[in-house]
């Protein structure tokens, strides 16, 4: 599979388990993916307890990454294995200058880009 589909995967993970425990999260997640490493980053206002290990290595591991073998040679490896990879989590809450732009204060109709 491409890191690119892989990484959509894992950032829907991610804004799913928000929205199922808080319908009006404010959710701007990005994920990166490379050998046997998944990182997500971003924005993330919510009051849902997350686990974002679980999450990630849930995503990862219901697309089938289970193998990753640190070899060129390798046919076995798959690039990245739910049970070994380094997961990476650089998420902080939505910037107040974010949130005034884009839903603070405005109509649900109104409200701007920025939140997913």
């Amino acid at each position: 599979g491409h890191p690119d589909k892989l990484s959509d995967q894992v950032s829907d993970s991610v804004l799913d388990a928000c929205l199922k425990e808080d319908p009006l999260s404010k959710v701007a997640c990005e994920t990166a993916v490379k050998d046997n490493m998944v990182m997500i980053f971003g924005e993330i206002t919510t009051k849902a307890k997350l686990d974002y290990d679980k999450i990630v290595r849930g995503a990862v591991r219901n697309i089938g990454f289970d193998k990753y073998e640190d070899s060129l040679t390798s046919v076995l490896s798959k690039g990245i294995s739910a049970d070994t990879c380094e997961v990476l989590v650089r998420i902080n809450k939505q910037s107040p200058d974010i949130a005034g732009g884009v839903h603070v204060g405005k109509d649900e109709m109104d409200v701007g880009a920025g939140d997913r």
